[in-house]
């Protein structure tokens, strides 16, 4: 029935816009000719050149997507790719799911490798955050769907890959960026751009803050990025990258259904009274070194740290940790010829140490007449340590002009060491997971060069947790295992009426095994157990379409959706049996859709909608959120005052229809003492912003 619906609802879709661009054509004959839509280039480390010869369903969101709404929350244009579904909550609580992957974890997300350029964005610990860098300092993000991504490390989510913003204009540019919004929401950004034969510089500064809408959701964010060439020469290149993030977010923390019917605005009681808030200071740094060997092999390697300090005053404790995270990557790509047929190979390795320490300690905001969280005595310290490396290749086989055949190995090893210093010191402990190998296979079938169609099958795992590994007294779990499942994937990638139409589809099925499930055991404890399976399957499909009207006005229009079936297939948890169940998290579909008019005067205008259906909040089913829709509007005006300096005005709505709703749900929330569980995250309500930038090129 899955596949019937969606095949409709595909079927439908194609006629629709083929009626509509013939009938369009048939009035505008005498106009100039449609544009093109952009073929889509990806990232260099791929074994493939373009978005077209990839046998994987990849979401890009290009520089001009990233920045379409009010750039400051990358929420929204993250969930316009089909099968990914990312929630937020005041900028400081984030998860990202795909495909129903991570859906359950209680916070943050996990089970997803995330890179910017070479520098991994996902710590020791397995979670990773990319809202630290500001929007306007990513050039494309690339969200690979599924384990398809052996040279990235195999997650069974995916990985999300990020290009820093460099320097393309020849010369020096200088922009600078003003927005402001509801709730107090201000942001300054300022650029400096210079490109010369050998070598680029980019250098930016945001600062970005807000009042917050609820109670105790004051943030403020403030940071420095650096990236860019030198040495830039025909076979050899070296790259830099550096952001330095400050950040300091109160949390309002999750509220119970009665509070988010009559009251959204009010934060969670004990973390007002506390005035919880999360604070860090994060730095990341790297160099990438780019060469060519010969006409026939490339080499690629880069080094990186990765360091965090911060600070998070709770209800139940003050926590402080310490995070130094360090490594390398190397990867070696190049083609040869077997009886002349073409074939291209990527083959290296990736080391990874991490350093973690952890303390808490007692929070007498009680004691503090009102005046929020005061640190007391030192209640816990840990320290561990964890290193991995990964060796991986890929090949790619032309067995003919219209099939080639991809195969991947990826390799894992994974060491950590625990030592507990408070309560009572502890003898450090060792251990490993045995090593995981993942294979994947592609087979690819291009008729044409506007059609594609391939089938994958592959296999990834993911990594417990800090908390995960732990036992309720603070020792390593040894029982617990990754996660791991075999992924199966078809898909097609169309290109229609001269490149106007661009269309694709995904129809997936994976199976997780040994099911990481973090059973809360305290306030901010969790104990990890493998405690079954979980069934993942869903169709996914994504129209672009490109229209010009007439000379002056030009409309693209865009449509994703996934329809999914998310389940425990097999899943018995403290004696209660959910096997048969929708997994707790994620909704079972999502439709996202837009238009952007663009006219020869320089005024546009953009509209999008969101749809997201109900999601299940607990493993047992008892308690759902309700489904919503959003739409937001922007409007906008550019142009020339002199020569070399433009300007743009903006003015955006989101939430047009003041729809209620959760962006963030926290799965199995506990109750606390005779009230119900605080599931609820509230998302903003109808909220408006204007922004006004100058760019001048020198």
């Amino acid at each position: 029935m899955l596949f019937k619906k969606y095949c409709f609802l595909l079927l439908v879709l194609i006629v629709s816009q083929n009626t509509f661009a013939q009938e369009e054509k048939g009035k505008s004959i005498n106009t100039a000719q449609p544009e093109k839509l952009e073929e889509v280039i990806i990232s260099s480390f791929h074994i493939n050149d373009s978005l077209q010869n990839a046998p994987a369903s990849i979401g890009i969101l290009s520089k001009k997507e990233l920045i379409q709404n009010n750039a400051t929350d990358i929420t929204n244009v993250v969930n316009t790719i089909p099968g990914v579904f990312m929630q937020s909550s005041n900028f400081t609580t984030t998860r990202i799911s795909i495909r129903g992957i991570g859906a359950r974890t209680p916070y943050g997300t996990n089970k997803i490798r995330a890179f910017y350029g070479s520098i991994p964005l996902t710590s020791g610990n397995s979670e990773t955050v990319i809202d630290d860098i500001d929007l306007e300092n990513l050039n494309q993000m690339e969200i690979i769907k599924g384990p398809l991504s052996s040279i990235y490390g195999a997650g069974l989510g995916g990985a999300i890959l990020i290009s820093p913003q460099l320097s393309k204009n020849n010369g020096q540019t200088a922009s600078i960026s003003s927005l402001f919004g509801s709730f107090g929401l201000l942001k300054n950004s300022l650029n400096y751009s210079l490109d010369e034969k050998n070598s680029s510089l980019n250098l930016s500064y945001h600062n970005l803050k807000s009042d917050g809408w609820r109670e105790n959701s004051a943030y403020k964010r403030e940071g420095i990025t650096l990236a860019g060439e030198l040495f830039r020469r025909q076979n050899n290149k070296l790259t830099y990258f550096s952001n330095y993030t400050y950040l300091k977010g109160y949390i309002p923390s999750s509220i119970n259904k009665e509070t988010y019917d009559d009251n959204p605005k009010s934060g969670a009681s004990t973390w007002v009274a506390s005035k919880g808030f999360k604070e860090y200071k994060s730095t990341l740094a790297g160099l990438a070194y780019d060469f060519k060997i010969n006409d026939h092999l490339h080499n690629s390697t880069s080094v990186f740290i990765n360091y965090k300090d911060s600070n998070e005053p709770r209800p139940f404790d003050v926590l402080r940790q310490y995070t130094f995270a360090s490594g390398a990557r190397t990867q070696f790509s190049g083609d040869f010829k077997i009886r002349k047929l073409k074939n291209q190979f990527i083959f290296g390795m990736e080391y990874f140490t991490d350093n973690y320490n952890g303390n808490t300690f007692e929070n007498l905001y009680k004691q503090n007449n009102g005046q929020g969280s005061l640190q007391g005595n030192q209640l816990t310290e840990t320290d561990q340590k964890r290193h991995f490396y990964n060796l991986f290749s890929q090949i790619r086989s032309l067995l003919s002009e219209k099939f080639e055949l991809q195969l991947g190995l990826n390799y894992n090893e994974t060491h950590f060491e625990l030592t507990n210093f408070l309560p009572q010191k502890t003898a450090t402990e060792k251990y490993r997971y045995d090593g995981i190998f993942s294979p994947q296979l592609s087979l690819l079938f291009k008729p044409n060069q506007q059609q594609t169609f391939y089938f994958s099958a592959s296999r990834g795992f993911s990594l417990p947790a800090t908390e995960e590994t732990l036992t309720s007294e603070g020792k390593i779990n040894t029982s617990i295992k990754p996660e791991n499942g075999y992924n199966f994937e078809v898909g097609g990638k169309f290109y229609f009426f001269n490149k106007n139409l661009y269309t694709e589809f995904a129809v997936y099925r994976m199976e997780i095994k040994d099911l990481l499930v973090a059973k809360r055991i305290g306030d901010d404890q969790y104990e990890g157990v493998n405690a079954g399976e979980t069934l993942h399957e869903g169709i996914e499909i994504i129209l672009k379409h490109n229209w010009q009207m007439n000379p002056f006005l030009n409309l693209n229009s865009y449509f994703g959706g996934s329809v999914g079936k998310y389940e425990f297939k097999e899943f018995v948890d403290s004696g209660n049996d959910y096997s048969g169940n929708k997994l707790t998290g994620v909704p079972s579909n999502k439709i996202n859709a837009g238009l952007i008019l663009n006219t020869r005067l320089g005024i546009y205008l953009n509209a999008d909608y969101q749809f997201v259906d109900e999601i299940p909040m607990n493993d047992a089913n008892t308690a759902f959120s309700d489904s919503y829709n959003i739409v937001n509007l922007k409007t906008g005006y550019r142009f020339e005052i002199l020569r070399n300096l433009n300007t743009n005005f903006a003015f955006g709505i989101n939430n047009l229809t003041n729809e209620k709703y959760a962006s963030l749900i926290l799965p199995n929330a506990l109750p606390v003492g005779t009230s119900s569980p605080r599931y609820y995250y509230p998302g903003l309500p109808v909220n408006y912003y204007g922004t006004i930038s100058l760019n001048y090129l020198f």
